[in-house]
C-alpha cells in the first residue's frame, strides 16, 4: 500500500483545501485515505452502510462483482472448489498458502483432536426449549466456549490465537449437530476421527445409535462444496461485525458469536431459507402449472412479488459460486432420484426460465449460490431451520482468519464509527410538575 498519488478535497464554505493520499491495492479500486479529514477540517464523512468505505486492509479474500470473480488468497473459487477439500481451504485462509500433504495431514489431525466439546456443555442444551431456533442455541454455545478454554484467550499471543482458531473451526460442527439433535429429541453423536469434515457433520446430524450410519459420497462432496463456497466473502456484514467486536479486544469466541448473530439476519444468511419459502408457496399454489402466473407477477413492479435466490448485491454478473453449486445440485437430485419431486421440479423450471428469459438475462438475474445451496440442503434432509447454522459452520474459518489478521495489525484501533446527528440541540430541563 503506497500513497504516491494525492487527492485534493476543496470546500465551498471557506474551509481550506486538504490533500489526502491515494493507495493502490494489488487489484480493485484505489482507496483515498480520509483519516485526517476530521483533524484538519472538523468534518466527518457520511457513508451509510459503509458502501464506499474501506474499513481495513486485507490479504484474504477479493471480490470483483462486475466480473463475477471470487478469490481466496489469490486462488479463484472455481479452482479451489474443484481441486481441494474444505480443510485444505481452511488451511489456505488461515495461513495464506495451500498445505503440503504433510501439513494437510497434521492440520486434519489437529482439527480432529479438538472436535469434541467439554461434556459439561451438554447441560447447556437442556436450558433451551425444544422448539428454540438452532441459531439462538449456536449463538449461546459458541460464546460459552470462552468459559471452558481460558488457556487460549490471550489475544496478544499468536500461538493462543492459532489454537483458538483451531478450536472454533473444529467444535462448531459438533455444536451445530448437537443443536439439531436436541431439536428433534435424539441423542447427541460424537465426531469420528476417521471421517472427513463434511462426512462427520452428516453422521453427527443423521446417525443414530440404532444402526451404523452409511454415508453417501455424492452428498458428502456436495456438502464439502457448500462449505468451501461459503468459507469467506470479504467484508460483509457478519465479517465486519467480527472485526468490530475484535477491535475492542474481545475474546475470539465472543467475536464469532457476534458474527453468527449478524448472519442470522434474513438480509444476510437467511437467503437460502427465503428461496425454500418461495418454492413451497409456489407448490402450495399449484406447482409447475402456476409458474407462468408467478413470473408475470415478478415482472410487474406493482405486484410486490419477489423472485428469491436470483441476482446478488455484490455480483453484477453471474455469481461464480452458483455454477459450481448448480453442478452439485443436479448431482444430488440425480443421486436421490428427486428430479420429478414436485418441489424440485418447480425449482428446476424456475432455473430454466431465469437462464433463458430475456427479462432475467438482460437484468443479469441469474440464480445465485443461495438458490442452489438451499435446494441441495433440502434434498439432503437438512431442515430449513438449520440452513443458516450450516452457513455459520462454513463461514467460521473466514471470520477467525479475518479476526486474526486484524489483531495482527500493528496499528489496529478499536472501531468507532461517527454519525450525522440530527436530534435536538441542548435543551432546557423542565421539572416534572411544570411539563
Amino acid at each position: 500500500m503506497k500513497g504516491e498519488h494525492k487527492a485534493t478535497l476543496s470546500f465551498s464554505d471557506g474551509t481550506p483545501s486538504i490533500e489526502m493520499p491515494i493507495y493502490k491495492g494489488t487489484v480493485g479500486p484505489d482507496v483515498i485515505d480520509i483519516r485526517k479529514i476530521y483533524g484538519q477540517t472538523g468534518k466527518f464523512t457520511f457513508d451509510p452502510g459503509f458502501m464506499s468505505t474501506a474499513a481495513c486492509e486485507s490479504k484474504i479474500t477479493y471480490i470483483d462483482g462486475d466480473k463475477g470473480e471470487l478469490v481466496y488468497r489469490g486462488y479463484p473459487i472455481e479452482v479451489l472448489a474443484q481441486n481441494c477439500d474444505f480443510l485444505e481451504t481452511c488451511y489456505l485462509l488461515l495461513y495464506g498458502e495451500l498445505p503440503t500433504a504433510a501439513e494437510r495431514g497434521q492440520f486434519g489431525a489437529e482439527i480432529n483432536n479438538h472436535s469434541m466439546v467439554h461434556e459439561q456443555m451438554h447441560r447447556f442444551f437442556t436450558g433451551f426449549r425444544r422448539d428454540a431456533h438452532p441459531m439462538a442455541i449456536l449463538v449461546a454455545v459458541i460464546g460459552a466456549l470462552a468459559a471452558f478454554y481460558h488457556d487460549t484467550l490471550d489475544i496478544t499471543d499468536p500461538e493462543s490465537r492459532r489454537k483458538s482458531a483451531i478450536r472454533v473451526i473444529a467444535k462448531i460442527p459438533t455444536l451445530m449437530a448437537m443443536a439439531y439433535k436436541y431439536s428433534v429429541g435424539e441423542p447427541f453423536r460424537y465426531p469420528r476421527f476417521e471421517l472427513s469434515f463434511a462426512a462427520n457433520i452428516m453422521q453427527m446430524m443423521f446417525g443414530t445409535p440404532c444402526e451404523d450410519y452409511v454415508r453417501n459420497d455424492v452428498l458428502v462432496r456436495a456438502l464439502d462444496r457448500i462449505l468451501i463456497l461459503h468459507a469467506d466473502h470479504e467484508q460483509n456484514a457478519s465479517t465486519s461485525t467480527v472485526r468490530l467486536a475484535g477491535s475492542s479486544g474481545a475474546n475470539p469466541f465472543a467475536c464469532i458469536s457476534a458474527g453468527i448473530s449478524t448472519l442470522w439476519g434474513p438480509a444476510h444468511g437467511g437467503a437460502n431459507e427465503a428461496c425454500l419459502v418461495m418454492l413451497n408457496k409456489l407448490l402450495a399454489d399449484g406447482g409447475v402449472s402456476k409458474i407462468g402466473d408467478f413470473i408475470k407477477q415478478v415482472k410487474d413492479k406493482d405486484s410486490g412479488v419477489k423472485l428469491m435466490g436470483f441476482g446478488h448485491r455484490v455480483y453484477k454478473n453471474y455469481d461464480p459460486r452458483a455454477k459450481l453449486m448448480r453442478e452439485s445440485c443436479h448431482e444430488v437430485l440425480t443421486e436421490l432420484g428427486l428430479h420429478d419431486d414436485p418441489l424440485f421440479a418447480i425449482a428446476m423450471k424456475l432455473e430454466q426460465i431465469a437462464l433463458e428469459d430475456d427479462y432475467f438475462v438482460s437484468r443479469k438475474l441469474y440464480p445465485n449460490v443461495d438458490y442452489y445451496s438451499g435446494i441441495v440442503q433440502k434434498a439432503m434432509g437438512i431442515p430449513v431451520s438449520m440452513f443458516t447454522c450450516m452457513f455459520a459452520v462454513a463461514r467460521t474459518v473466514g471470520w477467525i482468519s479475518q479476526w486474526n489478521e486484524m489483531i495482527s495489525e500493528p496499528d489496529q484501533k478499536i472501531g468507532r464509527p461517527r454519525q450525522l446527528y440530527t436530534g435536538y440541540p441542548t435543551r432546557e430541563f423542565i421539572p416534572m410538575n411544570k411539563r
